[in-house]
């Protein structure tokens, strides 16, 4: 009872200790494990243990880890209830499929070889694996949650959208989500390009452009005239519509706002200086709006300037 019961095998400097059981071991080779890796000292008393107390059929696979002395009896309860490792990888709103098939890339606890899926086909939020696990299996269960919540807020949108498919509100969706940052204006910006839509007017976004340049990557620099003004399937400065497809992976908040907008009459919308966005119903608020912009912007400049002075007059 004291063999089973008390303090186990400590481990060096007072560490956890890590075990994994395979996939469809069975009593013998689990005690087997515990026993080499040095979690518990006797696989036999181990093994009578779990038939004794009825876990031995209910033993669970997987990456456990394991206090330092850890009883015998708390190694078996925690493999009979399955208190395996979790590990989680977060995928970011707004990242691009190919972006996020090098995240589960780089991580060396899954296995096999997945292709980048379809933009947009991805649903941002944070998973857990488990060691060894198939990356085909994470990126599905990804995959999965993004059509299993369109397939929820399509089912329960808003009447009279100007788009037909759920695979144009992902586009749209993405175009949202690249166009701010901030969770409370996504509504607004959904307005703004869902009012364009309605009235034919080209939805004009930036980000559209820079994914058709180079797959979504970040240009370090404003966009060119020329590159404004160049054939592009995905330039929604020169195509009416929409682009072809999503321009990344648009999360539940971006979703939601195309799927239900706000009641607006906004049409315009420029930075304000102050991480956000300021919005405009008429061309002529709109460029009054811009102005104000640039001249944040040209204040901007010159305090970068003076600053860049006063560095190298100090050097």
């Amino acid at each position: 009872m004291w063999a089973y019961q008390g303090p186990g095998p400590a481990t060096d400097g007072g560490a956890t200790r890590v075990v994994l059981l395979r996939k469809g071991a069975g009593l013998t080779e689990i005690a087997s494990t515990l026993e080499r890796s040095g979690a518990i000292r006797s696989k036999s008393l181990f093994a009578a243990a779990a038939q004794i107390t009825g876990a031995a059929k209910s033993l669970k696979a997987g990456e456990y880890e394991f206090k330092s002395r850890a009883s015998m009896a708390s190694i078996l309860r925690d493999i009979r209830d399955g208190k395996i490792v979790i590990r989680q990888i977060t995928i970011p709103e707004g990242m691009t499929s190919e972006v996020a098939v090098a995240l589960l890339a780089a991580r060396p606890d899954l296995t096999g070889v997945v292709p980048a899926p379809p933009e947009g086909s991805i649903l941002p939020e944070t998973y857990q694996y488990e060691r060894n696990e198939d990356r085909a299996a994470v990126l599905k269960r990804m995959m999965d949650a993004r059509d299993e919540l369109l397939a929820l807020l399509w089912a329960n949108r808003q009447p009279g959208l100007p788009f037909k498919t759920p695979d144009e509100a992902v586009i749209l969706a993405s175009i949202v989500e690249k166009e701010t940052g901030i969770a409370s204006e996504r509504p607004q910006v959904a307005a703004v390009f869902v009012n364009r839509l309605r009235q034919n007017m080209r939805l004009e976004s930036d980000p559209t452009i820079i994914y058709g340049l180079n797959g979504g990557k970040p240009l370090g620099r404003g966009l060119k005239a020329s590159e404004m003004a160049a054939s592009n399937p995905y330039n929604t400065y020169q195509i009416p519509g929409l682009p072809p497809t999503a321009i990344a992976n648009p999360g539940r908040a971006a979703l939601a706002a195309v799927l239900d907008p706000p009641k607006t009459d906004y049409l315009f919308f420029v930075a304000d200086g102050g991480g956000g966005h300021v919005f405009a119903s008429t061309y002529e608020e709109h460029l009054k709006n811009v102005a104000k912009w640039r001249a944040v912007e040209r204040q901007r400049a010159a305090a970068a300037l003076q600053e860049r002075a006063a560095e190298l007059k100090a050097q």
